[in-house]
């Protein structure tokens, strides 16, 4: 099937949002979700067990207990964040992993369903257990708030006609792991389109605080590791985490006005 037209695209999303609308966590922030999570877990966990199959995965076990450590801590905290709401069935089919794979990538990603991998490249700029609840957070928040779910949804619309992704994956199979693993910075290059728009980047970095104080993290150690991811880019093209978010200046500042309500979770 051909892309749809200039004009029949976003009018079909516009359709489709109407209908097929959801709220994200903390943000309340109205989306599309036209992927069953049945669906998207079923995918994610296949996806994950062949990168890691295509991976080397890291020996260190110093690091590997502290990828898995932080990440259980922030686990944690999502699940008693949706317990605390009366919402724990959203996190029922989760199947949570955290794995650390050498490479010289300075990034992080979580698929749908919890499936973390944290790259060795990015480590030397996390520094601590604090640096790494930074990173863990935001990237955790991205699957909380279903972003795969959503940036797949307007992707099938624009790039399939709104082809369901079971049908997509028997059909254009290359097409759609591709599409797949875009959606998920896996394997992404320098100059790649990373996938999440800046509006859930930063959404991302919202949800990313109040988990990481949650799990006992002080939220202003973001400040601290974005400025050390600011100036670890310098003058050249930057870390693939950093693609397509706001300008350093932009969301430090943002992250300083968010501390506050970061905080009333940490002093808790």
């Amino acid at each position: 099937m051909k892309k749809l037209n200039s004009w029949l695209a976003p009018a079909l999303a516009i359709l489709l949002f109407l209908v097929s609308c959801s709220t994200v966590p903390i943000t309340e922030r109205k989306q599309i979700k036209l992927i069953p999570n049945a669906t998207m877990f079923a995918t994610s966990f296949q996806q994950y067990d062949t990168v890691l199959k295509e991976s080397k995965l890291s020996t260190n076990q110093a690091n590997i207990q502290l990828v898995k450590n932080v990440g259980s801590k922030i686990q944690k905290a999502v699940e008693k964040y949706f317990a605390d709401k009366g919402q724990s069935n959203a996190l029922k089919d989760y199947k949570w992993e955290f794995n650390l794979v050498e490479d010289k990538q300075v990034n992080a990603w979580c698929m749908p369903g919890g499936k973390v991998v944290v790259y060795t490249g990015i480590l030397p700029i996390t520094q601590d257990e604090s640096g790494l609840a930074v990173v863990l957070g935001h990237e955790i928040a991205h699957a909380i708030a279903d972003h795969g779910n959503e940036r797949m949804s307007q992707q099938l619309v624009l790039q399939m006609g709104g082809m369901a992704l079971g049908e997509a994956l028997k059909n254009k199979p290359d097409q759609t792991k591709n599409l797949w693993m875009t959606t998920f910075g896996v394997g992404t290059q320098y100059g790649a389109i990373l996938p999440f728009s800046r509006m859930q980047e930063s959404e991302a970095d919202q949800m990313g605080l109040i988990f990481m104080a949650m799990a006992g993290y002080d939220p202003e150690k973001a400040v601290d590791f974005w400025k050390r991811m600011s100036t670890m880019s310098g003058g050249t093209k930057p870390p693939e985490i950093l693609s397509t978010h706001p300008s350093d200046e932009t969301r430090v500042k943002k992250i300083q006005e968010l501390l506050p309500e970061a905080k009333k979770y940490y002093n808790k």
